[in-house]
Formats: structure tokens, sequence, C-alpha cells
């Protein structure tokens, strides 16, 4: 059973920093899309970052693009995103999801198979 599992999510002002993880199990990331999608209540899902491990490329949302960067630990099966410059308007809840393809089409939700339960970033001035 492919188990996503994200972490790091928190409370944390302006200008600040945090890693989020995401965990899987029942599967390798290994020749996957990884991406990091990012909900607000009444606002649909938005594609923030997204990382294919075959190759290592990454790729970014505009909006976050210079503040956040995704990176993975092939040993830990685990990707990261780590965010810095935080500002209000990043405070949602974050997903993590995977395919087995590259990404071709990453920011549409749509595109990927698994997802994980989510981890809260709270963004307060």
């Amino acid at each position: 059973q492919v188990q996503l599992v994200e972490s790091g999510g928190n409370s944390v002002q302006a200008g600040g920093s945090l890693r989020l993880s995401c965990a899987a199990s029942g599967y390798s990331f290994r020749y996957s899309c990884v991406g990091w999608f990012r909900q607000t209540p009444g606002a649909e899902r938005e594609g923030v970052a997204a990382l294919w491990t075959g190759g290592g490329t990454t790729l970014y949302a505009d909006s976050v693009k210079g503040r956040f960067t995704i990176s993975q630990d092939i040993a830990k099966n685990t990707v990261y995103l780590e965010m810095k410059s935080l500002k209000l308007e990043d405070t949602a809840m974050y997903h993590c999801a995977t395919a087995p393809r590259p990404c071709s089409s990453w920011s549409r939700p749509e595109y990927f198979d698994y997802w994980g339960q989510g981890t809260q970033v709270t963004v307060s001035s």
C-alpha cells in the first residue's frame, strides 16, 4: 500500500523558514515526478514545485521561485521542500504527490497518482 506522509508544517512569522518532508512507504520515488501542492479553503489546489527524480530536474511556480527549493534524499526515500522568506500568502495546507513518470504536466493535480494527507503551514505578521 502506497503511503505518502508529509511533516514539518508549523506556524512561523513572515520572513521565516520551514522545511517540509514527504516520506514514502510502499513506493519508491526513483524515476518519479514528486510534486508539492498547496491549498487554502475554497481555493483550487496549486502546484508549488516538482522534482523529476530520474534526472533531478526541478520546476517551480512563479510565486515561489527563488524562495522555495525542492530536493530529494534517495536513501531515505524522502523529498523535501525548503521554504524561505515566507509570506502571508504562503499560508496553506501543503500536500505532496507522486506519479511514476516525468513531470510534463506537474502543475495539474490530476497528473499525480498518489497523495499525502498534508501538513499545515501558517505564516503570520
